[in-house]
């Protein structure tokens, strides 16, 4: 929308000194809003709280309330110090009891997916060799990354490999590549199956930072221990964010759904990580 563009003439907000006791001005402000973002009006771009301020002619505080309402209702998206725009990007759907790609699952929906490597190295972690079935010293790659869909934060990703197995993955650029495929290609190890625990969590104050989230938006936290032909050699966990991620699950008449919802501990995570 340019930014001398007026309010909404169909559904005209009272000023400041119109306010009805009954109703207050910012709800006037957000159901405007409200409307001409189902209109499309704000295709291109959002305006900013001094361009609603001037636009509809009250403070910084009712501006801000409305756009409180509007983020809650998932309808604008907006971190700290960034300006806020319509939610428009496409949720990211994972399949439930398949073993899946998160690269794929991104470009599947029409976006194009990035990562931010923060750490690719060997080193050694005695919590996840266990969880790989091996002596606590035993040497892992380590990759880590800040998963971009379209631009825009997605996923913390943490990946472990016995380096035994992927020492030849310390030359990637993993900045446009899946790990899949060059585990595949590099060193000849292809995942077949696994198991996978997803849960909702609240987020801390560095990880909301990390994937711009607001204060108000949880994530999932997913652990995953995948096997190759029965033998582990990959332990994952992921932070993503809530409102960009959905697990779908597939089902018939006779086999029902493959999904257990039951609150216990799947036998191969061990003590619960601390957060």
């Amino acid at each position: 929308m340019a930014p001398d563009a007026s309010p909404s003439a169909s559904a005209p907000v009272p000023s400041a000194g119109r306010k009805t006791a009954k109703t207050p001005l910012w709800r006037h402000v957000r159901d405007d809003l409200r409307a001409r973002l189902a209109r499309g009006e704000f295709t291109d771009s959002f305006p900013g709280e001094n361009e609603l301020r001037a636009q509809y002619g009250v403070s910084r505080h009712t501006i801000r309330e409305a756009l409180r309402e509007l983020r809650q209702e998932g309808l604008i998206t907006a971190a700290r110090g960034r300006q806020p725009r319509p939610v428009t990007e496409p949720v990211i759907e994972q399949p439930v009891g398949a073993l899946y790609s998160l690269f794929a699952s991104v470009e599947a929906a029409g976006l194009e997916q990035r990562s931010v490597v923060r750490n690719l190295d060997i080193r050694a972690d005695a919590h996840v060799a266990v969880r790989l079935a091996m002596e606590e010293s035993t040497p892992l790659l380590y990759l880590e990354r800040l998963r971009l869909a379209g631009g825009e934060p997605l996923a913390h990703d943490k990946v472990w490999l016995l380096a035994a197995d992927a020492r030849a993955l310390l030359d990637v650029d993993f900045s446009h590549t899946a790990l899949y495929d060059e585990l595949a290609r590099r060193c000849g190890i292809h995942l077949t199956d696994g198991q996978e625990r997803i849960q909702a969590v609240i987020p801390t104050a560095a990880e909301q930072r990390l994937l711009e989230l607001p204060a108000n938006v949880a994530a999932f936290s997913i652990e995953r221990l995948g096997r190759a032909r029965g033998r582990a050699v990959e332990w994952r966990t992921t932070l993503i964010r809530g409102d960009r991620f959905s697990a779908v699950a597939q089902f018939d008449a006779r086999a029902g759904y493959r999904l257990n919802l039951a609150a216990t501990r799947l036998p191969f995570l061990g003590p619960e990580p601390e957060r």
